[in-house]
Order: structure tokens, then sequence, then C-alpha cells
């Protein structure tokens, strides 16, 4: 083969690299590699639909099979790439170090199963202990570590959501970046910050009910939600006797008629200000009482006062100001 003839074939290939890299932008793109064993020249191009390095002066093929540890997706702006990126488990507020650190497993044994010597074993327990000393290396990360301890322990025992778990987490880190641990038990900030976490979501849980998982009294729990709303931005919803009639309708086994005829007794009662003051556990359960008879699906006073965690007594009284206030009539046969 002459040199010409060798020439017109590099031209050519030149012209067919060219047009890839002009039709093919998703498929191949130019980048900066290493110095090119046949010309010299250090420009390539990458085509990762055959796996080569392929040098745009010469053509030659400078590697093939080559691995793409890009990602399999595409994104045309900053924010798609952001939110498609993932590397690695997704950072939570739940864990002390949010979940960005590693773990050494505490199983002696190697990846294929096999029992470590004594030596590898030794090594290994010298490696967890220095790693759980790295990280925990301060004050800050030992209280946070032991608090999320408790507070998974604490919504594992109430069945509280993980979004929930996260809400909690943020307000217990502010209010330790506000000092407001400092003085008291982290059980008890960790019971406020769940109780506080529940109100926003609009999830039913009373003190009394977190206290009783726990070894804080519900007066200290109280004194702490009262101390971060007073400290820390939080804006907590009040207490809606609506909210309650998803969980004691379950408890009680009721009707869906039965349930939405005591949600609107309650809206009603909001609208005509009735409940202002009011417990709502005391509306809701008069409201499910009063919704009963009306749909004969009745409970007893004693069963709603059971489930709504109020007396018999607060059953009645707010049975007789809801029929009292909204002109509720009954057939003579209930």
């Amino acid at each position: 083969m002459s040199i010409a003839t060798q020439i017109d074939g590099y031209s050519f290939l030149k012209k067919v690299m060219s047009l890839e890299n002009l039709v093919g932008t998703k498929d191949s793109h130019v980048r900066r590699k290493r110095m090119c064993m046949g010309c010299g020249q250090g420009l390539f191009t990458q085509d990762y639909t055959r796996g080569e390095y392929t040098c745009t002066t010469c053509g030659l093929v400078a590697s093939e099979r080559s691995t793409d540890t890009g990602p399999e997706w595409r994104a045309f702006t900053a924010e798609e790439r952001n939110a498609r990126d993932r590397t690695g488990a997704p950072m939570t507020l739940t864990i002390a170090d949010k979940g960005i650190s590693t773990v050494i497993d505490w199983r002696n044994k190697d990846a294929g199963g096999r029992a470590l010597t004594s030596t590898t074993r030794a090594a290994m327990y010298r490696m967890r202990k220095w790693h759980i000393r790295s990280r925990l290396h301060s004050s800050e990360h030992r209280n946070l570590s032991i608090a999320m301890s408790e507070m998974q322990r604490l919504s594992s025992q109430l069945g509280i959501p993980y979004d929930v778990q996260e809400t909690a987490a943020l307000i217990y880190r502010k209010a330790l970046m506000k000092r407001i641990v400092r003085g008291r038990s982290i059980e008890s900030v960790v019971a406020a910050s769940i109780y506080l976490a529940c109100r926003i979501h609009r999830i039913p849980r009373s003190l009394d009910e977190i206290a009783k998982e726990t070894d804080v009294g519900r007066k200290k729990i109280g004194h702490a939600v009262r101390l971060i709303v007073s400290k820390i931005e939080v804006n907590v919803p009040l207490p809606s006797a609506k909210d309650l009639i998803p969980r004691l309708s379950a408890d009680l086994m009721l009707d869906g008629r039965t349930v939405k005829r005591a949600t609107d007794i309650i809206q009603l009662a909001k609208e005509r200000y009735v409940s202002i003051g009011k417990s709502p556990g005391g509306i809701a359960g008069a409201a499910l009482y009063i919704a009963g008879i009306l749909e004969e699906d009745r409970r007893t006073q004693r069963e709603i006062a059971r489930v709504s965690r109020v007396t018999e007594v607060t059953i009645r009284n707010r049975y007789k100001e809801l029929v009292r206030s909204l002109g509720i009539t009954f057939n003579m046969d209930s």
C-alpha cells in the first residue's frame, strides 16, 4: 500500500469519525485521555456503544472493551442532575451521622462466608473499636447517637411513620443546637420531639400514650414541649377532633357511614364555635356516639370513653352540648 493511499484512508476515517461526533452525540464525546502511540496527538473519541477509545487524528484504536462507569440516566439541567444523582444510601436525619459513614460488619466472616483467623479477628476488633470512636468524636455526636437510638425505639413502639421520624429528628437537632437538651434528660426531649412531629403531621398521639412507652413522666415531656415551642420556630397546628376520628372509628370497628356522619358533626360544631375550649377526645367521642345512634351503628359510652381516653361523664356532657347546640333530633325508636 502506497503512502498516498494510506493518507487517503486516514482522511476518510477522520471524516467518518467527525460525522459520528456530529450525529451521535449521545453515544460519543471528545475527551483528552493520553498521547496516541501512532501519531503522538492526545485527542481521543470515546464510543460508548463499542467501548472503544479512538484517536481522532490517525484513527488508531487506543483501547477497546472499556467499561462505562457513568450514569445510565440523562439530565439536561442542574435540577434534574441533582434529583437523579444517587451515590450510596440516601442521607437521613434519623441517624446520628446522617448515614454518611460506613459500617464494619460485626460478623467475623470474609466475603466468601468463611470464618476469619484469630489474627484477623483481633485486627477487625481493633478496627471496629476505633471506627466507633471516630464516629463519636464529640459530645454532640454522642448525644445524637443516644437520642436517635431512643427515637427509633419509641417510634417503633408507637407505630410512627418514617416521615414523622424525620421531622422529629429535625426538631431534636434544632433543640440540641439551641442547647435545650442541656440539663434535661435526652428521653424527655426525644419524646417531646416525637409529640410535636405527630402534631405537625396530624397523627393523633397524646402525651399520655408517649409517656407510657418511656421512663419519663408526662409532666417532664409537657415541659420539654413548651420549651421547644418557645425556643424554636415550630409551626404546630392546634389539635383537632377530626384527626381522632379515623383512629377511634377503627378501634370501635364502625361503618363508613357512621364515620362520615361523625366528621360532619365535628365540622358543624367547629363552624358554630361549639368545640372551642373543649377536649378533642371528648368532642370526637361524643360525635361518634351521636353518629352511631343516627346510623344505627351504636356503641356504648363506656366503649367510646375507653378508646377516646376520657371519662364517661365527659362523653355525656359533650353529647348533651352537641345535641342542644346543633339541634340534633333522634327517632323515637333510637
